[in-house]
């Protein structure tokens, strides 16, 4: 009689027979920003609740939204006007007010999209869902804090003595370019939060520098007209081709070179693509947060 020795199948091979998958495994990309898209009207309403919530908290509420940035442009204008003396961009009050009011959006994309995941332990512990809605919501509530900015930064411009035309509507596809690029820098953010959770504390330094170097507060081609090399990098720097474009777009008499909007664009999907690929790959580890 021949006995027949049954083996026993491993945990793995019955998952695997009857169709079964780790929980918190990583799909593969695709699947991934499908499941990502259908749950986009959370991402949507986690942005507005956490910008009502932080409101709610100050006594003067959505007006901080504006306060902050007037402040910083005038301080910064200030303080910077008088340091560079003749030197100054033409219309210079009005290039700072762009500047400081779009590079807010920056910060602050990068700086809560940081957060998104370290800050929400308990909703990435418990639940199960695509982590990169997180720092996508971080983004979407910046845009949302955005748009009342932008109206201010227009009503600033005209008391400053621009003139509104036609162009002005070329801000739209700009601020497109723009929020691709900051979604990929604050999906980078946050996986490195994740892995250095000191790195909020270089994070503040890292865009203060940005801050200073990226042509809000100066014209590049005045203050480093003795570095030809410098002023050719600048090109090539897509927070400074953002504010060039939308000064150019909006100030009088102010214009760009066209090939910046080639330039951002290939920032823009580099940032985007890049940093959604770079947070996919760390998926089953956002689920260890602590």
């Amino acid at each position: 009689m021949i006995n027949e020795v049954t083996r026993i199948m491993t945990a793995a091979e019955y998952a695997a027979q009857y169709g079964l998958h780790r929980v918190g495994a990583r799909p593969d990309l695709v699947s991934y920003l499908k499941q990502a898209w259908a749950r986009r009207d959370f991402a949507f309403e986690l942005a507005r609740s956490r910008l009502q919530a932080t409101n709610q908290r100050n006594r003067l509420g959505m007006l901080w939204v504006v306060i902050k940035p007037t402040m910083n442009a005038l301080m910064y204008g200030f303080i910077f006007g008088i340091l560079q003396g003749g030197n100054k961009p033409q219309d210079f009050p009005v290039f700072v007010v762009i500047g400081v009011f779009l590079f807010e959006f920056f910060t602050g994309s990068v700086n809560s999209g940081a957060k998104s995941i370290t800050g929400s332990a308990a909703l990435v512990q418990s639940l199960a869902f695509p982590r990169i809605t997180l720092p996508i919501a971080a983004v979407v509530q910046q845009f949302l804090t955005l748009v009342p900015m932008l109206g201010v930064m227009f009503v600033y411009c005209m008391i400053l003595g621009t003139t509104p035309k036609w162009s002005w509507l070329m801000v739209l596809p700009l601020l497109v370019l723009f929020t691709m690029f900051n979604t990929g820098m604050a999906l980078v953010c946050a996986r490195l939060t994740v892995h250095i959770r000191d790195f909020t504390q270089i994070l503040p330094l890292i865009t203060r520098i940005l801050f200073y170097t990226s042509g809000v507060l100066f014209g590049v081609d005045r203050i480093l007209n003795a570095f030809p090399v410098l002023v050719l990098m600048f090109d090539f720097h897509p927070i400074y081709q953002a504010l060039q474009i939308a000064r150019g777009s909006i100030m009088n008499g102010v214009e760009y070179p066209s090939f910046y909007w080639v330039v951002l664009s290939v920032w823009a999907l580099a940032a985007l693509i890049g940093g959604t690929i770079y947070f996919w790959a760390a998926e089953e580890r956002y689920g260890r947060v602590d």
